[in-house]
């Protein structure tokens, strides 16, 4: 797989500081039951990379000092790392909000049955992918049989009171199928949630619109149908300086499997740490060393994805 680093490091993106850490993103792995078109982290089957359990007793510390508002767990699959339940535990045990980050198809995967009864007991928000309400675009990004299965997830989540009672959240992400930006958060919404209730009573509580990086899995793409360029192009051409103020990077650190930090999970994915001193910052430095308020984010031509339009991050629209 082609490398695209070369053409994103070089960039005239603006400076972006950081604020205070009010969200905590924790990648568990890259291992998943799928390997959809548009990841990011190139997750799959058949990676093996996952958090031990002496890089988790570091984070819940971590965890325990900063009382972060959000813990947010992705992947890969987050919940096929042993350790998955045993840190939601810890965390909803300090009053702290987890995000899980589904692929509702986790939901069926063997030894996962009971699965959804233990999020919904601990009171887990749940963040889940479906790229579109109709059946041949999630085929298109995600595979065969994965929306009859992430259909079936969605109305099991509503049994245990998911989208219906407010302490159990289910939020919907859609990702553009090809490279293009994503169409208004709040109009697709109301199509969503019109076309799942009159299709299947699904009810859900907001949809996430997220712009497609052109990094990893769905970088490789654009370079191989020769759109590279042409993606970048117009993720520069409808860049919006009023969505700085709201980039999720300001109030937020990511971690990776190994428990090295970054700005973001984008940067995570193309191995672009929080340098301090040139040095890159480990759970262990955060846990003994300065602050990383107002420290500089780095940034690339990538960061254009967030910018756009009605912007992006990992809790949809930024104007939206």
């Amino acid at each position: 797989m082609q490398d695209t680093r070369p053409l994103l490091l070089q960039s005239d993106f603006p400076d972006v500081r950081r604020r205070s850490v009010s969200t905590l993103q924790v990648n568990l792995g890259y291992r998943c039951n799928l390997s959809c078109a548009h990841c990011h982290v190139n997750a799959g089957p058949t990676r093996t990379e996952e958090m031990n359990g002496e890089t988790v007793e570091l984070l819940l510390q971590l965890i325990g000092q900063l009382q972060p508002s959000v813990l947010d767990l992705t992947g890969g699959a987050p919940e096929l790392n042993p350790n998955f339940r045993r840190l939601v535990a810890s965390a909803r045990r300090w009053g702290i909000e987890v995000i899980d980050r589904s692929n509702l198809t986790i939901l069926f995967e063997p030894g996962q049955q009971d699965l959804a009864e233990f999020l919904s007991l601990q009171g887990v928000t749940i963040t889940a992918s479906l790229p579109c309400y109709r059946e041949e675009n999630v085929s298109q990004q995600r595979g065969k049989g994965v929306y009859e299965d992430s259909i079936r997830a969605l109305q099991k989540l509503n049994t245990l009171g998911y989208g219906r009672d407010p302490m159990l959240k289910l939020n919907l992400v859609y990702n553009p199928v090809g490279a293009d930006l994503p169409p208004p958060q709040q109009q697709l919404e109301r199509d969503y949630k019109r076309e799942l209730w009159q299709r299947f009573g699904i009810e859900f509580n907001q949809l996430f619109t997220i712009t497609n990086m052109p990094i990893s899995r769905f970088g490789a793409v654009l370079l191989a149908s020769g759109e590279y360029p042409h993606y970048l192009a117009l993720l520069r051409d409808n860049f919006r300086s009023g969505n700085l103020e709201t980039l999720m990077c300001r109030d937020l650190i990511s971690v990776d499997w190994q428990g090295y930090l970054y700005d973001c999970d984008f940067n995570q994915m193309l191995e672009l740490p929080i340098l301090v001193s040139d040095r890159r910052r480990h759970l262990r430095d955060l846990l003994s060393g300065p602050s990383l308020q107002q420290a500089s984010i780095r940034t690339g031509e990538h960061c254009y994805a967030c910018t756009a339009g009605q912007g992006s991050s990992c809790g949809g629209a930024l104007d939206g």
